[in-house]
């Protein structure tokens, strides 16, 4: 298991912690995700989107949007 790292004031109260890379991006995807779960709308367009069995390529997305 990766370290985390807790930091300590005077008084040995933890006052905050170092984590690895990799934990915190999941952390504020998690966030990200519940913000926008908030959203009644965006709750719609998300649940929707997961059900989606079809796609386009990358490539195919960039050139109609002429990128």
């Amino acid at each position: 298991m990766d370290q985390i790292q807790y930091i300590a004031d005077e008084n040995n109260h933890v006052t905050g912690v170092i984590i690895p890379i990799y934990l915190w991006q999941e952390i504020q995807s998690e966030k990200e995700t519940a913000y926008l779960l908030n959203s009644e709308t965006m709750r719609k367009r998300l649940l929707n989107a997961k059900k989606r069995k079809k796609g386009i390529l990358l490539d195919e997305a960039c050139k109609k949007l002429g990128i």
